[in-house]
């Protein structure tokens, strides 16, 4: 297997980590929840918890870039080994619900793409509604995912790579049409701005009290999830212990200052109360509303006829759509295979069912793949067909995915101080003071819970149960599981 293994580069690491992490869905969620108001959260998540993290994820990797078990590896040999199951258990159970949300949001996607707008509301299949239908759609999108990507590492890498190149050439579009807007209007914003005030607070009623505010953290950490998967591939890349760090470093800065150039540059184009405000705008299509309005609004801005403005905002629609499945398809291949690989194939062997860790003809545990493309297909379905209509429905998808991808971090960060103190040889060393490592974590660990806790605790003061339930039940239930299948296995093996 060893001829066919493939090198990863440090361009090629930067298009995965871009493709897997930065998403346009976050720039418009973010805008539609907090307006103006979301910049500084993201520059504060940016700051304060991805940058440092995005260290931390380097000296892991440099520390154990012959390690195939990823997060996990590095878990295990900082805190130990029940701590590592549990905490990568919950981190595999975040990227599942991911898979959820995705697998639901691509259909809208593939909506804006052929019809350039979202016509998802409407559909109607068997007497299902259009929730339902979205939610049969996605299992079969799962299914067929699943199929490709246990084909091997080569659809993944090219996938990824493409998906990494188009989101780059449409943030370059995003600019430059924002710019012309703006020239074009003598520097009046489509959402003006009254003071400072508006970067503060947000214009969303659901976003008024100190706690809905705060759970808004959780929006933003969730934008920068992810960079931890590709810890599993650096004995695939070329020269890891220089790769990965000037890897995620490059794609760390260009993350951040895209998002908050791009949050603000939405305003260019968008008013808020005119256009996201409106009936039948929810988390799942926003995307695409907003870069439908980019459109029509270059072409008012420049005099064209509404006609042409129109046919622009489709046109950009579409492409942005194109970008949008790419990147979907990238990520997708990518946390199909990566989290499967450093969990089950990293941990100890006896832990599992021998099928589990058994690997198909192209190096992949297809079985272990098939079991979560199962997992993956009930959820999808128990949330599609609960009852919920589409605001709702992409609301709870969007808790979900948001509570269940910061959660893991928890571990992650926590578990940086005892792999400090191990003081394992590593060619990339970012953190040199123990003083300033310990209160930076105990800093990150903070920021995580009080935005963990807060998005938990806002349905259920809302009245909205349904919402909340989903929200909390990802990572306690994933939780309680490992504990428990740790502790019997363990046992059964008699594992010390």
């Amino acid at each position: 297997m060893e001829e066919n293994k493939k090198k990863i580069t440090i361009f090629g690491l930067v298009m995965m980590i871009i493709t897997a992490i930065f998403g346009f869905g976050n720039v418009s969620n973010a805008y539609a929840q907090m307006g103006y108001g979301s910049i500084i959260w993201y520059i504060l998540a940016g700051v304060c918890f991805f940058f440092p993290c995005g260290l931390m994820m380097a000296e892991y990797g440099s520390a154990f870039k012959d390690a195939k078990g990823g997060i996990y590896s590095w878990l295990a040999e900082s805190i130990g080994e029940r701590a590592a199951f549990i905490g990568t258990f919950i981190w595999l159970a975040s990227w599942i619900v991911w898979m959820v949300s995705t697998a639901s949001r691509i259909w809208i996607t593939f909506s804006a793409l052929i019809f350039g707008k979202d016509t998802t509301q409407h559909w109607s299949m068997l007497g299902l509604s259009s929730t339902e239908v979205i939610g049969v759609l996605g299992i079969l999108f799962i299914l067929i995912s699943t199929f490709f990507t246990t084909q091997g590492m080569d659809s993944i890498s090219k996938v990824g790579s493409l998906g990494g190149i188009f989101t780059v050439v449409t943030n370059i579009i995003f600019l430059i049409a924002s710019l012309i807007i703006i020239f074009a209007n003598h520097g009046q914003l489509a959402q003006p701005i009254h003071g400072m005030k508006d970067f503060i607070t947000s214009p969303n009623p659901q976003f008024q009290t100190p706690i809905a505010i705060i759970s808004f953290v959780v929006y933003a950490i969730f934008a920068y999830g992810g960079m931890e998967s590709l810890g599993s591939v650096t004995d695939s890349m070329d020269k890891p212990e220089k790769t990965f760090p000037r890897g995620l470093i490059i794609a760390s800065l260009f993350t951040i200052g895209a998002y908050v150039i791009m949050i603000f540059m939405i305003g260019f184009s968008v008013n808020y109360n005119s256009v996201v405000a409106k009936h039948g705008v929810n988390l799942g299509n926003i995307t695409y509303i907003v870069f439908n309005q980019l459109g029509v609004y270059l072409g008012h801005s420049l005099g064209w006829s509404a006609a042409a403005s129109h046919t622009t905002g489709m046109l950009i629609t579409r492409f942005v759509a194109l970008t949008q499945v790419l990147g979907f398809l990238g990520a997708m291949f990518i946390l199909l295979y990566s989290p499967i690989k450093s969990f089950i194939l990293g941990s100890d062997k006896r832990l599992w069912p021998e099928k589990l860790t058994r690997l198909n003809k192209h190096n992949m545990p297809a079985n272990a793949m098939w079991l979560q493309a199962i997992i993956v297909c009930v959820i999808i379905f128990l949330v599609a067909f609960g009852g919920s209509a589409a605001q709702r429905f992409y609301l709870i998808l969007t808790d979900m995915a948001n509570v269940s991808t910061s959660f893991p971090y928890l571990f992650l960060v926590g578990a940086f101080p005892f792999f400090k103190k191990k003081k394992i040889e590593h060619s990339f060393v970012a953190f040199k003071n123990p003083f300033w490592t310990n209160l930076l974590v105990i800093i990150i660990e903070i920021i995580l819970s009080a935005g963990i806790i807060f998005t938990c605790v806002q349905p259920i003061l809302d009245g909205d149960f349904e919402t909340a339930f989903w929200t909390i039940a990802g990572p306690v239930f994933f939780g309680l599981v490992a504990f428990i299948f740790y502790q019997v296995s363990s046992k059964k093996h008699k594992m010390k």
